[in-house]
């Protein structure tokens, strides 16, 4: 892009120049005829000059905007597949079985005590002489449905698989599986079908981003399936946390 305005620019003083020589050396009679075509091409170059740092800035504009929106989908999809993984011991690759979980699962609200008890083999040990050892004793209080901890009254949780922007009809892409023996996932949406609408040098661009309060890469995911880790690859001015 700054290649593209210096080129122009150089070549908006280049034409102003030549309408100087013009002035000087050619004959009266051709001058306004030149005059008026070198004008206007200077009009027209500075017009696109203006048209490249203004569109550029509107994409930006819409570009947050889109990613503020498919962020807050991929934290409620992280949120789920998290209480999956605390309810069921695992994440799941499927948004029907997500949502069916949500629907019907349950969080087991415990409390843990101290406590102490006879310690049978140390007193036998110790001759008889009755030895207390500590132990954890863990009570189940009561159940509490997965659906009203998350969302509450809200539905939205039945269309997360939807992107709510850019290219009609698309939905997350949605992975599960163990590394090292250890549940992950992924949810992600590539750049592209966000801004499938907008300038194609300006998505390129964009999907080579490598900024430090930028979303790096060609896609906006949470979770990962090379790595333990559950965040999201956005930056916090994007979102509220992460």
């Amino acid at each position: 892009m700054l290649t593209i305005i210096i080129a122009i620019i150089i070549v908006i003083l280049l034409t102003i120049g030549i309408v100087w020589l013009i002035d000087k050396f050619v004959p009266k009679k051709l001058k306004p005829v030149l005059n008026i075509a070198l004008w206007g091409l200077i009009a027209f170059l500075a017009y696109s000059t203006f048209m490249s740092v203004y569109g550029e800035i509107q994409f930006n504009q819409l570009k947050k905007k889109r990613y503020a929106v498919v962020i807050e989908k991929l934290k409620d999809i992280r949120d789920a597949e998290l209480a999956h993984r605390q309810v069921t011991g695992k994440f799941t690759d499927n948004f029907d079985n997500l949502v069916k979980f949500i629907d019907t699962a349950q969080f087991t609200i415990t409390q843990r005590r101290d406590s102490t008890i006879l310690d049978v083999e140390m007193t036998k040990r110790f001759g008889g002489v009755e030895t207390l050892k500590e132990i954890i004793i863990i009570d189940t209080l009561g159940y509490v449905r997965v659906k009203d901890s998350l969302f509450g009254t809200d539905s939205r949780y039945q269309t997360m698989m939807d992107v709510p922007v850019g290219e009609p009809g698309a939905k997350f892409v949605l992975k599960a599986g163990m590394l090292e023996e250890i549940p992950v996932f992924e949810a992600s949406v590539q750049k592209s079908v966000l801004l499938y609408d907008q300038d194609k040098n300006l998505v390129s661009k964009e999907n080579e981003v490598q900024l430090v309060d930028g979303v790096n890469g060609p896609a906006i995911t949470v979770g990962s399936m090379d790595e333990i880790n559950t965040n999201g690859n956005w930056p916090k001015n994007y979102s509220n946390d992460q």
